[in-house]
């Protein structure tokens, strides 16, 4: 197997353990084993399930599922890839966390119960943290170093619902961008979507990033159920990923083979491209997800329960380019983000940026 070349010299202690050898040929089935002590259990674990397949020479690919526990296509998509891939059908090492932050896909949150924690803020970590930064401490000691490829498969959970798109960071290394850019692709998502960061630090993605991974990421709908067709963008979009990055046997499938236009690239790098909710109300989307929007149009509006007589704020584009995102429940809060405008860019531009 390829080692990555980004692995450090010596790898930091860790409290979580597992049966599983990250070295031994085949495949296993087993748990990350996190230490923790509740009211009715002293010596307690959190176990994580997660999958390794490993056969002859090749890269190291992590999929991760679950980082937010109310995002379920990843999960589904983690478990079906876990369950059906033998080790013949794997070129090098493949390595399945379905659900990564396990207490909250229990919970159905998208911050864990145990904790308070949103495991995507948590990066990276602590070996003697709470549960929440010892998974973030142990992908980013152990797993990530002998990774060459990171996917984290997201949508929008409860709170927002996307077009399904992939999306990645525009990091500095021209390199690693065009590797990202690729595999963005091949997810054969309609949309693509490069984002930034307005909610905080400690990104699961940006330690991958740092440490010089091929990194992808997802949004993949959202709400609290999820469509056959995003199922099948889920689960079709990783396997075709897999067999572009090496890790998984099979022809890689492009969108004009499949007699589709190329994916739409997008990009929301300015805070103003998110937009907030200006005060609390109930919330009215005006425009389809995925339509085109142009300068100062209204996009959605909150309205005041108490208040029939007043008329509602109207949220307006500053930009124009497709509604790539919406917030999900109606009930809105002040400073909530509320829609999310992406403008267009072509490959070529993204490798000049």
């Amino acid at each position: 197997m390829a080692r990555s070349r980004c692995a450090p010299e010596r790898i930091e202690a860790a409290m979580i353990r597992t049966d599983i050898d990250l070295d031994r040929p085949g495949k296993q089935q087993g748990f990350l084993r996190v230490p923790y002590s509740h009211n009715l259990a002293g010596w307690a674990n959190v176990m994580i399930p997660i999958t390794v397949i490993a056969h002859g020479a090749g890269p190291t690919v992590l999929v991760l599922g679950g980082n937010h526990g109310d995002e379920y296509q990843g999960q589904i998509a983690g478990l079906k890839l876990a369950r059906t891939v033998a080790a013949d059908m794997v070129s090098g090492r493949l390595i399945v966390i379905p659900s990564l932050n396990f207490p909250a896909a229990q919970a159905s949150t998208r911050l864990s119960p145990i904790d308070g924690m949103n495991l995507n803020r948590a990066f990276p970590g602590e070996a003697e943290g709470s549960v929440t930064s010892q998974i973030a401490h142990y992908l980013t000691h152990h797993l990530f170093p002998i990774s060459d490829a990171v996917i984290d498969i997201h949508s929008g959970g409860r709170s927002m619902e996307f077009v399904p798109c992939s999306h990645m960071h525009v990091v500095p290394n021209r390199e690693q961008r065009r590797a990202m850019l690729d595999a963005m692709l091949a997810w054969n998502t309609d949309f693509c979507f490069l984002y930034t960061d307005i909610a905080g630090t400690g990104l699961l993605p940006v330690e991958a990033e740092n440490q010089g991974k091929t990194v992808v990421t997802t949004e993949l709908g959202g709400g609290e159920g999820v469509s056959a067709a995003v199922h099948r963008i889920a689960h079709e979009g990783l396997q075709n990923v897999l067999r572009h990055l090496g890790v998984l046997s099979g022809p890689v499938q492009a969108r004009t083979a499949m007699g589709l236009p190329p994916s739409v690239i997008t990009q929301a790098l300015d805070s103003r491209n998110y937009l907030l909710a200006p005060e609390s109300g109930i919330l009215e989307v005006c425009v389809d997800l995925g339509a085109p929007v142009r300068v100062d149009q209204v996009v959605a509006r909150v309205h005041f329960l108490e208040r029939p007589d007043r008329e509602p704020i109207a949220i307006r584009s500053p930009k124009q380019g497709y509604l790539i995102a919406t917030r999900t429940p109606c009930r809105t809060h002040q400073g909530d983000c509320v829609a999310v405008i992406a403008e267009p860019v072509d490959a070529d531009s993204v490798m000049k940026m």
